[in-house]
């Protein structure tokens, strides 16, 4: 029988780490969102595993920690390929999602991802929820609902008020699609709840792989085969057009793989799976007042986003029940 990975116990350290990776992803949406007007999601996703892969391994290197052909050959294959193919699928399906709809709207739905996670959690590490867990759970689901139900209703009045002027052109592998808004969200919204699921398989995956890899070593090697695969498809010319600030969005959006990667699987180290998912729930939060933030100073950027007072409720509701489900003590 495969022993499963147990945790160190220090959750205050598991929760820190937490809300480092929360803030880390709510702000990453905006930067996405500019630096897709410039390079396509290939490029974009190639670049960012690749920076972050040769800076991990310049700290690995430093410390004299670097993965040994031994510790690799020990491991096991099936799941580290599980986990760069689904970790892979996922930063892919995210960014087409993101062209199709809001940074706000995309955070608010790949919070899926921590909520498949959990329920993953309490299936195949045998974690447990309290029963003030299970309906904090019911009422976070309830959070998703009207969220999705706001947005989808906003992308159908568009077009009442709008309707000579609500289609929607995409370019598509040469070819020019019409689309609705309604079709348009839809579409984003089925992309980003795909990329939640691929989250979730992946960062379960990455969790049985800490029984016998630490969290760094696992992420270069994931680093480093999403990096490779990626270069097949990539444009590496068209980077060479950004400016200095299109440039550092870029570079901001492969440090923040870095880092935020780095925190939330050192936290799975310490902390129970359902526990992490839950904290990370809180990322729209972040996301919207980050997009406030931005659409103030920098209009040009990226626009206000439009939430009535259901969505708001909603995000409100998926950012409390979230925490309930972390911070309950059994």
């Amino acid at each position: 029988m495969t022993k499963i990975h147990q945790i160190s116990g220090r959750w205050r350290l598991g929760l820190t780490l937490s809300l480092v990776t929360v803030f880390l992803w709510g702000i990453l949406p905006i930067a996405l969102s500019v630096a897709l007007q410039k390079l396509d999601v290939y490029t974009i996703t190639w670049f960012r595993f690749l920076i972050a892969f040769v800076l991990l391994t310049i700290y690995l290197g430093i410390q004299g920690n670097l993965p040994t052909l031994t510790q690799v050959r020990s491991t096991s294959w099936k799941l580290l390929a599980i986990a760069t193919i689904f970790l892979a699928s996922n930063y892919i399906l995210f960014l087409k999602g993101l062209v199709l709809t809001s940074p706000s709207n995309a955070q608010v739905l790949i919070q899926l991802a921590p909520f498949f996670m959990g329920l993953g959690g309490l299936v195949i590490f045998r974690e447990q929820y309290t029963l003030a867990q299970w309906i904090a759970f019911g009422i976070l689901s309830l959070g998703f609902i009207l969220f999705f139900y706001e947005q989808f209703l906003q992308s159908l009045i568009v077009i009442y008020q709008y309707p000579n002027s609500s289609q929607v052109y995409l370019e598509f592998n040469g070819y020019q699609i019409i689309l609705y808004p309604y079709q348009k969200y839809l579409i984003g919204s089925s992309l980003i709840v795909l990329a939640a699921a691929t989250w979730a398989v992946y960062a379960l995956a990455q969790k049985q792989l800490l029984k016998s890899f630490s969290s760094a070593k696992i992420m270069l090697i994931i680093y480093g085969g999403c990096s490779l695969f990626f270069s097949l498809f990539a444009k590496p010319k068209t980077i060479l057009l950004l400016n200095s600030f299109e440039f550092g969005i870029l570079f901001f959006c492969a440090l923040n793989t870095l880092i935020a990667y780095g925190a939330f699987s050192e936290a799975l180290e310490h902390w129970e799976a359902s526990r992490v998912s839950a904290v990370l729930a809180c990322t729209p939060i972040v996301t919207l007042l980050s997009v406030e933030f931005v659409s103030v100073i920098a209009p040009d950027l990226i626009a206000s986003e439009q939430l009535t007072l259901v969505g708001i409720l909603g995000a409100v509701l998926v950012v409390t029940s979230s925490v309930a489900i972390a911070l309950n003590k059994r």
